[in-house]
């Protein structure tokens, strides 16, 4: 592994403040934490409409829980012997910290419906991708510095690289043709067919030289060596360790909290999930065996159910504490198979096969019951439409509608650029400007500019 100086180093070089005695993980975090992006995720969808409810999850407190999770499974590896081995190589507390609140931060409002609208407007000129989005705020847009962004350390902008490709290399333009009606209007296609590649943008590949800039160069030739796919977009093959670890605990929440609120709102009855789990109840079984290495609580289908179906609260959150520490427990580190000698390209987290297929049934019963119930998916359609056609407006005559502010950045775009890459940068910024927005925000919006009996010259959004 490289050495850990040159990890902690920012693009620009800022020099820490007299009497500041914090790490540069520490600072990372801490950042973060105060940054606006950050903020907004209290107010972005994270599965359910805002406004339902008081009591489900935006997409605050599920990074929030994605990083309690994160320091979870680092602390696991590091109080357990047989990983003593990879202990110079996990991120400190602060570190994975830091890479799991900022993993969600360039989710656009409407969650996948506002992502899958972006990369609709975005489509010919560079895409949109919530990941890749992440790593523009992080680099480039939050207000910290004037063009760096966060300023983050090269270790925690590895850490959220997901997708070490950008979107030209990955992005098949058949797919997107395929899949589109010609008579529809222009806000109406299948969400399926707009869906973007998992990449970064290409107008930040500086940030992902920065980040490579001391690995080996054969390295990084096999750590970002792309997977093709004749009918769909192409996508990579590998993450970083650091990397890994905030995905796995992203996909332990995602399975489980979201579990927890569709329960607690009603959305799975009782009766649901012992359909879905009629013919796959021995599979459940057959994970919870007793492990006296690791300490499992004793658990079968039959006493799970009865707890998350309690009328008590917290016997519900007594069982998802056992489900997700069963998993916490159950990570491991293996080789990645991608040949690279570095460490932190080479290794990656995961759970055991059968703690996988545990969080897979689970992770399916929410996608099937939840995120494909027809009222969740008419809400995430609205907020798409909702999206495009601010797009649109902005992108027609962004000299008379774009607030002031945002004016200065859309004019200064095409500074140093040949004439035909002027379009694409100055819609970035438009793209820039809507995926920042909070739910909220996006809908006064469009009521200001749609309904005529909504807005005021006095308003200030």
């Amino acid at each position: 592994m490289i050495e850990d100086g040159k990890l902690e180093e920012r693009m620009l070089k800022q020099d820490k403040r007299s009497g500041d005695v914090r790490t540069e993980y520490d600072r990372d975090e801490a950042r973060l934490i105060h940054s606006a992006a950050f903020r907004r995720l209290q107010s972005k969808t994270q599965v359910l409409g805002l406004g339902e409810s008081d009591f489900y999850r935006t997409r605050l407190t599920h990074s929030m829980e994605v990083a309690q999770i994160g320091r979870g499974i680092v602390q696991f590896f590091e109080k357990s012997d047989k990983f003593q081995k990879y202990h110079d190589f996990l991120p400190d507390m602060a570190l994975i910290s830091a890479i799991c609140l900022a993993h969600d931060i360039g989710h656009p409002p409407f969650g996948h419906g506002g992502e899958v609208a972006l990369n609709y407007c975005m489509r010919k000129h560079g895409g949109f991708e919530g990941n890749g989005q992440t790593l523009r705020i992080l680099g480039k847009l939050d207000k910290y510095t004037e063009r760096n962004g966060l300023n983050p350390t090269r270790r925690m902008l590895l850490g959220v690289l997901k997708y070490p490709a950008p979107y030209d290399k990955l992005v098949n333009p058949e797919f997107y043709k395929a899949n589109t009606d010609k008579d529809a209007p222009y806000w109406l296609f299948k969400a399926k067919s707009q869906k973007p590649p998992k990449c970064y943008f290409n107008e930040d590949q500086d940030i992902v030289d920065f980040i490579f800039k001391d690995f080996d160069k054969a390295d990084v030739n096999k750590f970002t060596v792309v997977k093709p796919n004749e009918n769909k977009h192409q996508s990579t093959c590998y993450k970083s360790l650091d990397c890994t670890i905030m995905n796995l605990a992203d996909n332990i929440s995602y399975s489980l909290h979201d579990l927890e609120d569709a329960l607690s709102l009603g959305m799975i009855s009782q009766t649901q999930w012992e359909k879905y789990f009629k013919e796959k109840k021995h599979l459940f079984d057959d994970l919870f065996i007793e492990d006296t290495d690791s300490n499992t609580e004793f658990a079968k289908y039959e006493s799970i159910t009865q707890m998350l179906f309690s009328s008590e609260g917290f016997v519900r959150k007594h069982a998802i504490g056992l489900l997700v520490n069963y998993m916490i427990i159950h990570v491991i580190i293996e080789d990645n198979g991608s040949g690279c000698k570095d460490e932190l390209l080479s290794l990656e987290a995961k759970l055991t096969d059968k703690a996988e297929k545990l969080r897979s049934l689970l992770c399916d019963i929410v996608y099937e019951l939840v995120i494909l119930d027809e009222n969740v998916q008419q809400l995430e359609f609205k907020g798409q439409k909702l999206i495009i056609e601010l797009f649109q407006v902005l992108a027609t005559d962004p000299e008379r509608f774009l607030p002031k502010s945002t004016k200065v950045i859309w004019e200064r775009a095409t500074q140093n650029l040949p004439v035909e890459e002027h379009e694409s940068a100055q819609l970035r910024v438009i793209c820039d400007f809507i995926a920042g927005m909070t739910d909220d925000y996006a809908t006064r919006f469009y009521e200001k500019i749609f309904t005529p009996n909504k807005g005021s010259i006095f308003d200030r959004l």
